[in-house]
């Protein structure tokens, strides 16, 4: 797991572009580090991204909750940051991470359990555990 310092955590903060999107979120794609499978794609303000260099937990902003998270408060499925890459605009992020449990609220490894084919979504991954077990109703 990557932690990073105050100082670091401070030119990263002031080296990203937070005035594109508004409420000053930026798209943070989460991928495993060792299959490069893409996990989920969430928001982050400063003060989420903070929160994960300082932690070395991934936090993201619910624009729903109109607030901070850390990835497995809930459901003790944490994502321990391994590397944090910019984009060429610095207005978003690609995070690479150990994925512990499953990403996806609804019971998958991964956000993206999905395709499109033949008119109609496919399930293309197997659910890894029940959301009601984990989360309740």
């Amino acid at each position: 797991m990557k932690k990073f310092s105050k100082e670091e955590i401070r030119v990263l903060i002031n080296l990203l572009d937070f005035s594109k999107i508004k409420g000053e979120l930026l798209p943070v794609i989460t991928q495993d580090l060792e299959n490069n499978e893409v996990l989920m794609l969430a928001f982050a303000n400063k003060e989420a991204i903070e929160k994960s260099l300082e932690t070395g937990f991934m936090h993201y902003y619910s624009r729903s909750r109109q607030k901070v998270w850390k990835k497995g408060e809930n459901s003790g499925h944490f994502q321990e940051i391994e590397k944090v890459i910019v984009d060429c605009d610095n207005d978003s992020l690609l995070m690479t991470v150990k994925q512990i449990g499953g990403a996806c609220h609804e019971g998958y490894y991964s956000c993206f359990y999905r395709n499109f084919k033949n008119g109609k979504f496919n399930e293309i991954r197997k659910r890894i555990f029940n959301p009601k077990d984990v989360y309740g109703n």
